[in-house]
C-alpha cells in the first residue's frame, strides 16, 4: 500500500541550514528521534537520516532526507512530524489529511481519506487493499412471477428467468465484479396481492436494483409507484398499452410487445377478407379497455365499423347473449384466459359459432386452454372444443423462427430444450407462460447487459453498482440510458425498445384447425408486410379469404338464365342501332333477325327466371290451410330451370317459325322530298330503313299478347306473395320488385316505340334506355343484397328475410311459432282429455257444467 501525506497549512522548517552541509537541530521536546545523529553536527554530502517517533505516534511528512551537494536536505519544503494517538504537545497536528489508494488489481476497503483530529486521533479506520478477484458484489432482482390467477406466467417465466440469471453470472465478460439474484414472490396476477408484496420488497433488505413484475394489471402498480424510489422496472409479460405512457412511467421497460401491436395485423385481416362490419367484446380491465380504444380508432380510419360493442366484469353470459341478439359475426374477443372459458361456454349455449361467425382471440393462452377441465363453467370439452373451432389469434412473435446464435450464445431450440429440462418434464400445453418464456429469458440478459454498459460510466463518475440506494438518481439514469439503446439478438428475436420502453416485433397468425394452432401467416407492421401461407380452413368449406372469388360462381351458376337474359338484353342495343349506313345492304336481314332473338330469348330467360320463382313461391306458400304440409316442400332448383327451359322452348319454336315461315327483310319508308339549303336544283328523297316482314304486325300481336300475359301474371304473383314469410325462399320480394320493375317498362315502351318508328332517334333512344334500365335495376336489386351479404358475412343467402318488407309482412318466425302453438294444443287437448272423467266424478250433482270444446289457436293472422 502507498502512503502519501499533505499538512494544511505547511508548517516553518525546523531544520537550520549551514554553507555546504546540514546541521540537524533536534526539537526540545524530543518528538522526533533521529538515528545515528547527536544534538548538532554538521555531515556530509550524501548522508542520510530517518525519522522515528516514540511510542503509538506515526510520522506524517518524509521519513527518510538525504544531504544535497548544495548544503540542503532532500524535500524540504514537506515537514516531518508525528500525530499522536491521544493528545500531546502538538495542537495543529489535527490538520493532517491521509489519502489512501490501492495498486492496480486491487480494491480497497474502508474509506479512501482520513483526518487527524484534536483529540489525536483518526477519524477512520485503516483501510485495506484486497486483490479484485477476491470480491464479487451482489445485486439483487426484485421480481413478481404469477404462479397462479388468470395469467399464470411465471409457472414457465420464472424457470426461464432462473436460467438466464445462471449464464450470465457464469459469464466472465459480464459484470464480473457482481453477481446477479434473483428476489421473488407470487403475486398471483393480482394487483391487490401485489401491493403488499411490493411494500415486502422495498422495505425489506437487500436493497434491490431492478423489479421485474409480470401481468399488465401488476406492473401498472409497480411501474406507477417505482419512480418514488428510483427504480427501474423491466416486465417480461405486459401487453397494456396504458403502459406506454411515458409520463405516467417514467423508468418502465418490457420485452413484451404492447397489445396495440394487434390491432394493426386485426385490421390488416379484416381488410384482406373485406369485412367492414366487427364486433367487440372485452373483459373490464385497463389493458384490454385501452387495447379496445385503440383498435376503434384503427377501424375507423380504415372504413370498417364497429357495430356492436360489450364487456363484462366476471360474468360473460348478457354480453354473449347481446351479441346473437345484433346479429354478430366478426367478434373480436379481448379477455384472459380464464375468462375466455366462461365466453365460449356462453358461446356453445348461444350457438355463436360456425360457418357464419369468426372469432379473433389473443394468441397468449396455453394451447389447450379450452381443455382444461374449469369449476366455472358447466360445458364439457367437447363443448368447448366445438365452439372455439375456426378462431383465429394474433401472437406476438415470442421465438426467433431463425436458427442464429444471440448474445446467450444460445439458438431458440436449444434455448426450447433447457427450458424443458427446467421444467422435469411437464406438458407445455399445461404450463402457464410458456409462450412468453423466451421473453423472460431475454428480459434478464437485457437487464445484465445493461447493467454491464453503466460501470464505466459510472466509475468514471466515482460511482459504482453497489453504491445504489433508493436515493440515488445518477445510477438510476444510468441504467436507464443503457437500456434504452439496448440491441441485441435474443432468442425471442431481435430485442430493440421504442421510444416509450416497449419491444418492438412481428405478429404471428394463427388459426385452432382441427383442435390445434395452425400458423397461418406473419405481419410486419413496421414494414406493413403480410406473409401468408394459404393454408386457412373454414367450417363449412366456406372460404372468408376470397369472397369475391366466389361471386361470379353464385352469380354465374346459381342464378345463370337470370344473369345470360339480362346480358342478351343489353347485347341487344347494338344491333338496334345499325342502319344501311354502316354495314352492306345484304348483310341487313342478318342484323334484324339479331334484334329480334336476342331480345325475344333474352326476355325469356331474365323475366322468365324472375316468373317462375315467384309461380313456384305462390304455388308452395300460398295454399289453403287443408294443404299447409305442402309448406314444407323444398323448392328445388331442377324445377326452376325447367320451367324456364319451357318458356325457352316456347320463344325458340315461335321464332323458328316466324323466320321460316315470314322472314324478316329491310323496307324503306319514304317521306316528302326536300330542297336542300343550297340552290343546287335537286330533290332530297328522306329514306327509313326497317325491320319488317309481310305479317309483322300479325306476328308482333302474337308475341306482345304472349309476353304481355306474362307480365301481367307476374305482376299478380308479386303481389299475391308479398307476403309470404319462409327461411328456404327468401329473396321473393325482390323478385316481385325486379318484376314491377321490367312490367311497367315493357308496357310502357312497346307502344311508344310503334307510336314512333317513324322516328328513328327518339325510337332507339327509348328503346335502348327501357332495355338498359330494366336490366340494370334487375340485377342491382336482386344481387346488390346477396353481394353485401356475402362480402360482409360471408354467406349467398340470409337466414332471414331479406330488409325488403311490406306493412303486411309476417315475422319470419311465425311459422315455427305456429307449429309450436298447434304442438302445444295437442298437448293441451290431451290433457283435458285424460282429465275430463275425473272432473265429471268429482262434480255435484246439483252443479251444471257445460263442457265446452277448446278453442285452439290458429296462425297469427298476416
Amino acid at each position: 500500500m502507498r502512503l502519501s501525506s499533505f499538512i494544511l497549512p505547511p508548517p516553518p522548517p525546523f531544520f537550520p541550514l549551514s554553507p555546504g552541509c546540514a546541521i540537524i537541530r533536534p526539537p526540545r521536546d524530543g518528538g522526533i528521534r533521529y538515528r545515528g545523529l547527536t544534538q548538532e553536527q554538521i555531515l556530509p554530502v550524501d548522508y542520510e537520516i530517518e525519522y522515528i517517533c516514540r511510542g503509538n505516534r506515526v510520522i506524517v511528512g518524509p521519513k527518510v532526507r538525504k544531504c544535497l551537494p548544495n548544503g540542503t536536505w532532500t524535500d524540504m519544503m514537506q515537514a516531518s512530524r508525528c500525530c499522536k494517538s491521544s493528545l500531546g504537545s502538538f495542537p495543529f497536528y489535527f490538520r493532517t489529511v491521509l489519502h489512501y489508494s490501492c495498486h492496480a488489481g486491487f480494491i480497497l476497503e474502508g474509506r479512501n481519506i482520513s483526518h487527524c483530529t484534536k483529540l489525536g486521533k483518526w477519524d477512520a479506520p485503516k483501510p485495506t487493499c484486497l486483490c479484485e478477484c477476491l470480491r464479487i458484489y451482489q445485486l439483487y432482482i426484485g421480481a413478481l412471477f404469477p404462479m397462479s390467477g388468470g395469467w399464470p406466467g411465471g409457472q414457465a417465466c420464472m424457470p426461464s428467468a432462473q436460467m438466464a440469471l445462471d449464464l450470465v453470472n457464469n459469464r466472465s465478460d459480464i459484470l464480473p465484479d457482481y453477481e446477479l439474484e434473483l428476489i421473488h414472490y407470487d403475486s398471483m396476477c393480482d394487483p391487490g396481492e401485489a401491493t403488499k408484496l411490493l411494500y415486502d420488497l422495498l422495505y425489506t433488505e437487500p436493497i434491490k436494483i431492478v423489479l421485474m413484475p409480470g401481468c399488465s394489471g401488476v406492473s401498472t402498480l409497480v411501474a406507477e409507484a417505482a419512480r418514488m424510489w428510483n427504480l427501474i422496472v423491466l416486465s417480461y409479460g405486459s401487453s397494456s398499452p396504458a403502459l406506454s405512457n411515458r409520463q405516467r412511467f417514467p423508468t418502465f421497460f418490457r420485452t413484451h410487445p404492447s397489445a396495440t401491436l394487434h390491432n394493426p395485423t386485426r385490421v390488416k385481416l379484416f381488410k384482406k377478407w373485406k369485412w367492414t362490419r366487427i364486433a367487440t367484446i372485452q373483459q373490464t380491465t385497463e389493458v384490454f379497455t385501452s387495447t379496445l380504444d385503440d383498435l376503434e380508432q384503427r377501424v375507423k380510419e380504415a372504413g370498417i365499423e364497429i357495430s356492436v360493442r360489450q364487456s363484462f366484469l366476471t360474468d360473460p353470459a348478457v354480453a354473449v347473449k347481446n351479441l346473437k341478439r345484433q346479429d354478430a359475426r366478426i367478434i373480436v374477443g379481448l379477455f384472459y384466459e380464464t375468462e375466455a372459458r366462461k365466453v365460449f361456454c356462453e358461446v356453445f349455449k348461444e350457438k355463436l359459432y360456425g360457418k357464419k361467425h369468426v372469432w379473433f382471440l389473443i394468441g397468449w393462452y396455453a394451447d389447450n386452454w379450452f381443455k382444461i377441465k374449469d369449476p366455472a363453467i358447466n360445458c364439457t370439452v367437447e363443448n368447448m372444443t366445438e365452439a372455439v373451432e375456426g378462431h383465429v389469434t394474433t401472437e406476438i412473435v415470442m421465438l426467433n423462427p431463425e436458427t442464429v446464435r444471440g448474445v446467450s450464445n444460445m439458438t431458440s431450440q436449444e434455448f426450447l430444450a433447457a427450458l424443458m429440462s427446467r421444467l422435469g418434464g411437464k406438458n407445455p400445453e399445461e404450463t402457464g407462460g410458456f409462450q412468453e418464456a423466451p421473453l423472460a429469458y431475454d428480459a434478464v440478459w437485457a437487464l445484465a447487459l445493461a447493467l454491464n454498459k453503466t460501470v464505466a460510466p459510472l466509475k468514471a463518475k466515482g460511482r459504482r453498482l453497489e453504491d445504489f440506494n433508493y436515493n440515488n438518481h445518477d445510477i438510476t439514469s444510468e441504467i436507464y440510458r443503457a437500456l434504452n439503446t439496448s440491441s441485441f439478438e435474443g432468442v425471442s428475436g431481435q430485442v430493440v425498445f421504442d421510444a416509450q420502453g416497449s419491444r418492438m416485433a412481428m405478429t404471428l397468425i394463427e388459426q385452432l384447425q382441427g383442435g390445434s394452432y395452425k400458423k397461418i401467416g406473419y405481419y410486419d407492421s413496421s414494414q406493413g408486410n403480410l406473409s401468408w401461407f394459404g393454408n386457412d380452413v373454414w367450417i363449412g368449406k366456406m372460404d372468408f379469404m376470397a369472397p369475391i372469388a366466389q361471386l361470379p360462381v353464385s352469380v354465374f351458376v346459381s342464378c345463370l338464365p337470370l344473369t345470360v337474359g339480362c346480358m342478351m338484353a343489353l347485347a341487344a342495343v347494338f344491333p338496334l342501332g345499325i342502319d344501311g349506313h354502316h354495314i352492306q345492304k345484304s348483310q341487313f336481314p342478318v342484323v334484324c333477325q339479331f334484334r329480334l332473338w336476342l331480345l325475344g330469348l333474352g326476355f325469356s330467360l331474365a323475366y322468365g327466371s324472375m316468373f317462375t320463382k315467384i309461380w313456384w313461391v305462390h304455388t308452395l306458400f300460398t295454399k289453403k290451410d287443408e294443404k299447409k304440409e305442402k309448406k314444407k316442400q323444398h323448392l328445388e332448383p331442377w324445377k326452376l330451370y325447367a320451367t324456364v327451359g319451357v318458356l325457352l322452348a316456347i320463344d325458340f319454336l315461335s321464332l323458328m317459325i316466324w323466320q321460316i315461315v315470314d322472314p324478316l327483310h329491310i323496307t324503306k319508308e319514304k317521306f316528302t322530298k326536300e330542297a336542300p339549303k343550297e340552290d343546287l336544283d335537286v330533290l332530297i328523297q328522306p329514306l327509313l330503313e326497317h325491320c319488317s316482314s309481310k305479317k309483322m304486325n300479325t306476328w308482333l300481336g302474337v308475341v306482345y299478347g304472349y309476353k304481355g300475359l306474362l307480365l301481367l301474371l307476374g305482376i299478380f304473383l308479386a303481389y299475391e306473395t308479398k307476403s309470404v314469410s319462409t327461411e328456404k325462399i327468401n329473396d321473393h320480394r325482390a323478385v316481385g320488385m325486379a318484376i314491377y320493375n321490367v312490367a311497367v317498362l315493357c308496357l310502357i315502351t312497346a307502344p311508344v316505340t310503334m307510336i314512333l318508328s317513324s322516328q328513328q332517334d327518339a325510337s332507339f333512344a327509348f328503346a335502348s334506355l327501357a332495355i338498359v334500365f330494366s336490366a340494370y335495376i334487375t340485377l342491382v336489386v336482386l344481387f346488390v343484397p346477396k353481394m353485401r351479404r356475402l362480402i360482409t358475412r360471408g354467406e349467398w343467402q340470409s337466414e332471414q328475410q331479406d330488409t325488403l318488407k311490406t306493412g303486411s309482412s309476417t315475422n319470419n318466425n311465425d311459422e315455427e311459432k305456429s307449429r309450436q302453438l298447434e304442438r302445444e294444443n295437442r298437448e293441451l287437448q290431451k290433457i283435458i282429455q285424460e282429465l275430463r272423467p275425473s272432473l265429471k266424478r268429482s262434480l255435484s250433482c246439483r252443479d251444471s257444467i257445460r263442457m265446452e270444446t277448446p278453442v285452439f289457436l290458429e296462425k297469427p293472422d298476416s
